[in-house]
This record gives structure tokens, C-alpha cells and sequence, in this order.
């Protein structure tokens, strides 16, 4: 392996394409259509990602099939990489470039894992410097170097590597059908107001009796302040750390920073994005990464909650309501594309507050679920280190294979 070749990716592409200029569609016509958006989470949610009119000679030139790679060319995700896996009807944005690897020159699935990992993330950030809008061509993108050895090693080390993925997928599955229970309890007992022993009691103005009419920041505390001691390193997230369909938060691309933001957060806390069109998109995440009494901070665009006489699985659940977000993008002020919620809009939103007891005894069934949902989360966290420390070894051929 030490001996292997160095080929860039120009070198053993079939084509590096720039994508497609164009709007897209949330009507179901035409191909699906990836933005960067698309590409910066764990894995692709096609279910989420739009379509895209497109006549035929730019479709069979923007196209993705199984094998290509397409990698963010600008702003801060520049150098985030996805291998397409699915043969899904599709074709990509003007921000995105894709390398359809030469199969005669090398595995795609190889190039492809090398390509997503944060060693061409590295690659990449040495060459577009520090600057505020970062901006990598084709040329830049592809001229990654890496070393092509026996196409039996090569197909050895994806295999390893596609392990580690199934692992890590598998692990996620099991994370949204968690969430999804613990979501659809909620919307159960607290939207249709089908709890326990709701056919006994009397529905006044949609709201049960004995249920208290409140409002958010009675119940839920709206950017709690938090102190953190000077010259202490902290842990930031930054947006694109938020997912649009799960409360897992992707700590890969989080950093330890020496200077706070005044967005400042501990475990059990719930993050939500105030910007379109992270906000329409779904973006909210839940704090279960932090150690004891942790504090973290995250981007200016998150508004964080917090359960005052609600718990954290209840306020977590009501963050991601149709009521309550639409009631947030309602309220969205600014110019075009930079659009804000403005907390105020919260502060007379009505809440019907369950008793005591049926809260308790929701807490009680999610509490299990959300537990297990940090281990999984843990236990993708390890399994993501893992595997992209043995990358580089089994590049280098410090690993035999």
C-alpha cells in the first residue's frame, strides 16, 4: 500500500461537472434536485430534498448516478462531500461540482470515502484560506491527491469503511423511529387530546377541563442566560449541526472555541432555528451531548428553549408542532433570504397546560426513549471517530487489508 500510486481526482475522473442553474420546485415534477443543504447532514434525506424542471440535454448533463461524488464549492460547508449511494432520479446545483470517478482507473467507493472524510475537508480548507465567503473551482476541488493501490485493497478498505457506515445508519434508523414515538405520543395525548382518560372529560373551548390556559414564557423559558467563565475553551454548533428531521445533533462539524457566542445552551435544552430557511426546513435539535453541568453555545440564528414547568421531552416535542412553528415563521421580519423570527411572537401564543399528573406521566414514557436515543447518538459519535481515524492508516497502509 505505502507503494501505491498518488493520483489526483482530475486524474481519475470521468468528468468533474459543474451543476445546474436553476429554482428549486417543491411540486412534484421532474428529478430531485441536491442543493448543499442536501449534502452537509450524515446522509442524504431524499424524502426532503425538492425537485427541479429541467429540460433533457442539462439532465443528462447535471445527472447523479450511484458511484458520483458532488462536493460543495462555496460558503462554509465548501469541501463537504457526499457519495451517492441511491439510485434516485437526480440531478445537482450550480454550488455543487461532481466527480464521476473512471471505474477502468479506480472504485468509486473507495474515491467516495475518502472524498466525504475530514481529511478532503482539511484538503480543501488549506487551499481557500480564512476567507469570510470561501470559494474552491473545479480545478481546486480535484486536484486532491490520494493514493490509488490494487483495486482488490481498494474494494478491501470500502468494504471496512462500509461497515462502519452500516453501523452508524443502522444506529439512526433507530434514533428516528425513537423520536418518531415519543413525537407521536405527544401529538397524541397534547394535539388530539386523546390522552388517558380523556372520554370522561369535558372539552370547553378546545381545551379540556382541568387543563390551565397559559402562555410560552410561563411554561418555557425563551434564550435562558448563561454564564460561562472567561478564558474557558467552549464548544460552538453552528447551524449546520441542526438536522431538518431529527434532534440529533451532528458534532462533527462543531468546534472548540475560545470566545463564547451569546447563544448559550446546556443538555436538555432545545435548539430552533429563527432564520429562513433553516426554520421552514425543520432545523431543531435537542442537547444530549454535553457533559454534567456543560455549557455550550451555537449560532446567533438558534432561539434556544427551555422547560420551565415543562420537561425537556415536552418542550421538545411542542417545539416541533405545526402550530407553534408557524406561529414563529408568521412573525419573520427582514429582506428577502435573511428573514428572522422575533421572539416576541411567543410571548402571547397560548399553551394548554395538561395537570400535574398527565405530565408526569408522559415524562415518564419518553424519558426510556429519549435515554436511549443519547446512547444511539453516543454510540454514533464513537463509531464516527472511529472510522475516520482508521481512514488515514488504511490510506497510508499503516493497516494491512
Amino acid at each position: 500500500m505505502k507503494s501505491a500510486p498518488i493520483m489526483s481526482l482530475v486524474e481519475i475522473a470521468e468528468s468533474v461537472q459543474y451543476g445546474y442553474t436553476a429554482s428549486a420546485s417543491d411540486s412534484e415534477v421532474g428529478p430531485k434536485f441536491l442543493r448543499i443543504t442536501d449534502i452537509v447532514p450524515p446522509q442524504i434525506d431524499w424524502a426532503n430534498v425538492p425537485y427541479c424542471v429541467i429540460d433533457e440535454k442539462n439532465f443528462n448533463k447535471c445527472s447523479l448516478e450511484p458511484g458520483d461524488i458532488v462536493i460543495a464549492r462555496t460558503g462554509a460547508t465548501v469541501g463537504y462531500a457526499k457519495l451517492i449511494r441511491d439510485n434516485e432520479p437526480s440531478v445537482f446545483a450550480s454550488y455543487l461540482v461532481r466527480v464521476r470517478v473512471d471505474p477502468e482507473k479506480a472504485d468509486p467507493g473507495y474515491v467516495g470515502r475518502i472524498v466525504e472524510s475530514d481529511v478532503y475537508k482539511r484538503f480543501v480548507l488549506s487551499r481557500v484560506g480564512g476567507a469570510a465567503q470561501p470559494n474552491a473551482n473545479a480545478k481546486v476541488l480535484s486536484s486532491f491527491r490520494l493514493p490509488i493501490p490494487e483495486r482488490a485493497v481498494q474494494q478491501r478498505i470500502a468494504s471496512i469503511l462500509s461497515a462502519y457506515d452500516d453501523l452508524i445508519e443502522n444506529n439512526r434508523r433507530r434514533i428516528q423511529l425513537l423520536e418518531q414515538a415519543a413525537r407521536l405520543l405527544y401529538k397524541e395525548w397534547f394535539v388530539h387530546l386523546r390522552f388517558p382518560g380523556h372520554e370522561h372529560v369535558k372539552i370547553i373551548d378546545g381545551v379540556p377541563e382541568g387543563w390551565e390556559r397559559t402562555t410560552v414564557p410561563e411554561v418555557i423559558e425563551v434564550n435562558p442566560m448563561e454564564a460561562t467563565p472567561r478564558g474557558t475553551p467552549i464548544r460552538y454548533v453552528p447551524m449546520a449541526g441542526l438536522s431538518t428531521t431529527g434532534m440529533s445533533v451532528e458534532l462533527s462539524v462543531s468546534e472548540m472555541r475560545a470566545k463564547s457566542t451569546p447563544v448559550r445552551f446546556r443538555n436538555g435544552d432545545t435548539l430552533f432555528a429563527r432564520i429562513t430557511p433553516c426554520l421552514e426546513n425543520g432545523k431543531t435539535g435537542f442537547a444530549n451531548f454535553l457533559h454534567g453541568d456543560e455549557v455550550a453555545c451555537g449560532s446567533t440564528e438558534f432561539i434556544v428553549l427551555r422547560g420551565r414547568s415543562v420537561s425537556s421531552f415536552f418542550t421538545y416535542c411542542f417545539a416541533r408542532t405545526y402550530d407553534f412553528r408557524e406561529t414563529a415563521i408568521k412573525s419573520m421580519i427582514g429582506s428577502s433570504g435573511r428573514q428572522r423570527v422575533q421572539t416576541s411572537c411567543f410571548n402571547d401564543f397560548v399553551v394548554a397546560l395538561p395537570p400535574r399528573m398527565l405530565l408526569e406521566q408522559f415524562d415518564q414514557r419518553c424519558e426510556p426513549i429519549f435515554r436511549q436515543i443519547g446512547g444511539l447518538s453516543g454510540q454514533v459519535q464513537s463509531l464516527t471517530q472511529a472510522r475516520d481515524l482508521l481512514l488515514p492508516r488504511l490510506m497510508n497502509g499503516d493497516i494491512p487489508v
